[in-house]
């Protein structure tokens, strides 16, 4: 999965694909043939077999079918693979025609994994937003008044993920630069409990704050300029936390899966050899 999105960037994002519930279909299909012991050709099946059924569109973010159409990946991989598993097959020139079809690429594991590249969300909203809620986060510690206005420049591939501005759901919130921005000046980051609806506070503030493009900066670079009753307040961030630049601490990934799953993960991940069936009877506990 991470091979073929890193090959297919950014040209599925430039047709309006959603690259997780596309590419998300040959991952699920991996690892459910995997699962079933299918080899290596039986593993390339299933892949073929998925991308049959690869959608998800950039038009859902902030909505629940963003979420729909990933798990609708999820699930036409495993189908995939079972599907495999009993002797269906698929034709090898269906990698090509996915390049056709969805102007990305297909692609291998080479020499250098695919999966170092994958970031790991500091925050439970778009990615693309993460930089500028960090920049906020800067402007705070540098005493940005709430009571001002501020400009937040990324580049264009950021505003494609992150479109909107003013919101009326948490749903929509996550995709909001904005939105995460006023939430990070006058609350700080946000955590998961931080979407359950949308900040009073937090709309208004954004009201005031516009995103400008600057194809200039790097693709998950952000730079807040914030203007109030003092000198104005520049801050930049190069990439966010959780980035292959930036990677998190084993603090801050463990503070991560605690505020998602409470202590019932505690110490449960340290045995990568334990099996995932005890790891999710775990996750399943109320």
């Amino acid at each position: 999965m991470a091979a073929v999105a890193r090959a297919s960037h950014p040209g599925l994002y430039e047709r309006g694909w959603h690259p997780t519930a596309v590419t998300g279909t040959v991952g699920a299909a991996t690892a459910a043939a995997t699962l079933l012991g299918l080899d290596r050709a039986g593993v390339r099946t299933a892949c073929q077999l998925a991308v049959l059924g690869a959608g998800g569109l950039r038009a859902a973010f902030g909505t629940d079918g963003k979420s729909i159409q990933v798990g609708a990946a999820a699930a036409h991989g495993v189908r995939a693979a079972q599907l495999t598993d009993r002797g269906v097959t698929a034709a090898g020139s269906i990698e090509a025609a996915f390049a056709d079809a969805y102007g990305g690429s297909w692609a291998e594991a080479g020499d250098r994994p695919a999966i170092e590249d994958n970031w790991i969300k500091a925050f439970p909203c778009c990615l693309q937003t993460h930089a500028a809620i960090e920049a906020a986060e800067q402007a705070v510690r540098l005493g940005a008044d709430p009571a001002g206005s501020g400009v937040v420049a990324v580049h264009r591939r950021s505003r494609q993920a992150a479109p909107l501005d003013d919101v009326e759901t948490g749903l929509e919130a996550k995709f909001s630069i904005p939105y995460t921005v006023a939430f990070t000046l006058l609350h700080g980051v946000p955590g998961v409990e931080s979407f359950a609806a949308v900040d009073p506070g937090a709309r208004t503030l954004a009201a005031r704050i516009e995103v400008q493009v600057d194809d200039t900066l790097e693709q998950s670079e952000a730079v807040l300029t914030w203007s109030g009753d003092a000198a104005p307040i520049e801050t930049r961030v190069d990439a966010a936390r959780g980035s292959p630049r930036h990677p998190m601490t084993a603090a801050q990934l463990t503070a991560k899966v605690r505020s998602l799953a409470g202590s019932r993960l505690d110490g449960a991940l340290e045995d990568r050899a334990r099996p995932a069936a005890e790891v999710l009877a775990l996750v399943g506990q109320t």
